[in-house]
């Protein structure tokens, strides 16, 4: 057998983050009434998306706190509508960041690919999520028992895609760089740092992206395509 570890991303690879966070957040915009200010949830969602990019590219980069990325993705919307109360804001974030990980949606086929994996690999999830909210997403959507650790850029304070974090995962789970399989959809963080490392790569291609810089290891556009591969 080629490979003995798989390490997965887990938000939009086996979570579904996009579906759970748009249903948390149209919820808290109707219960604390931000009909008041925005035209409609689109609105401000769209609002909100663009500066939670930004602000995880600077958290990435050390230029921000993790308490002040969560501080102004939640206040700019308002602030951009001219409504920018800090108070509202920090209870929208309070009440969001507990909702969100109750939230159990996986992507399509994760729980029968898991259920096949983990009888034959060391399953590991290597995540850039927050050390709070990740265990509480798979302890809700039912996924947790198939993994052996979960490794979170919380534990070092680094993300991926730099090597430390790749190399603190292989060394914290006892696992060997050339047994070892990363498996992400974010081709920066999951293919780039894992290729950085000398790891093989599964880029799971979620957009239908093709304008790649190289080629990964493997990629696949449905996560039941790892039954063909493994």
């Amino acid at each position: 057998m080629l490979y003995k570890n798989l390490f997965f991303d887990l938000d939009d690879t086996l979570w579904a983050f996009s579906l759970n966070a748009r249903d948390t957040y149209e919820e808290m915009y109707w219960k604390y009434g931000y009909d008041r200010y925005f035209d409609s949830f689109e609105h401000y969602y769209s609002l909100y998306q663009r500066r939670n990019l930004d602000l995880w590219a600077e958290y990435a980069d050390g230029k921000v706190t993790k308490e002040e990325l969560n501080r102004q993705r939640y206040l700019y919307p308002l602030e951009a509508v001219g409504a920018g109360d800090s108070t509202l804001a920090k209870a929208y974030e309070r009440d969001a960041l507990t909702m969100i990980p109750t939230k159990s949606k996986l992507m399509p086929h994760a729980r029968e690919v898991l259920e096949y994996l983990s009888r034959k690999y060391n399953l590991y999830i290597l995540s850039n999520g927050f050390k709070e909210l990740q265990s509480h997403k798979m302890r809700s959507s039912g996924i947790d028992e198939y993994f052996k650790k979960v490794v979170l850029s919380d534990d070092i304070g680094i993300l991926k895609p730099w090597p430390e974090i790749f190399h603190f995962a292989l060394s914290t789970t006892q696992s060997e760089l050339n047994n070892s399989l990363m498996i992400g959809d974010s081709w920066e963080n999951d293919i780039v740092g894992a290729a950085g490392v000398g790891m093989h790569q599964v880029f799971y291609n979620l957009s239908g992206r093709i304008d790649l810089p190289f080629a990964p290891t493997y990629q696949i556009t449905d996560l039941k395509d790892l039954f063909n591969l493994l």
